[in-house]
C-alpha cells in the first residue's frame, strides 16, 4: 500500500475546517450575550428572546461539528477509521465550505489507503 498526500491533505483542510468552526462557534456565543446585554438595557425584549434561540441552536452546533471536523481530520492523518475520516470531512462543510468539499474528495480518492 503506497502512501500518498490525499489522507494527509484531506486531514489538514479537515483540522483546518474544523478550527474555522470552533472558533466561529464560539465567537457566535460570546457575541450574542453582549448583544443580549446590549438589547436588554435598550428594552427591546423579544430580539432578546429571537437571539437566545438562535444562539441555542447555532453555536453549540457550530462547536460540534467542528470538532468532529478535528478528530476526522486526526484520523485521516493517521490513515485510519476511513468512516470517521469521512464523517469528518463531512462536517468540515460548515465552516469553510471549500475546505470540506475538497477534504471529502481527498479522503474518498485515499479510501484504499486507511486500515
Amino acid at each position: 500500500m503506497e502512501k500518498t498526500w490525499k489522507p494527509t491533505t484531506a486531514g489538514v483542510l479537515s483540522i483546518i475546517s474544523g478550527a474555522i468552526d470552533i472558533i466561529l462557534g464560539t465567537v457566535t456565543v460570546v457575541a450574542s450575550h453582549l448583544v443580549i446585554r446590549f438589547v436588554a438595557l435598550a428594552g427591546m425584549e423579544w430580539v432578546t428572546e429571537l437571539v437566545i434561540a438562535v444562539v441555542m441552536i447555532i453555536g453549540p452546533v457550530l462547536i460540534v461539528l467542528g470538532a468532529v471536523a478535528v478528530v476526522g481530520g486526526i484520523y485521516a492523518l493517521k490513515r485510519r477509521v476511513w468512516g470517521l475520516a469521512l464523517a469528518g470531512s463531512l462536517c468540515a462543510l460548515s465552516g469553510a465550505t471549500i475546505l470540506g468539499i475538497l477534504a471529502i474528495i481527498f479522503v474518498a480518492l485515499g479510501k484504499g489507503e486507511f486500515e
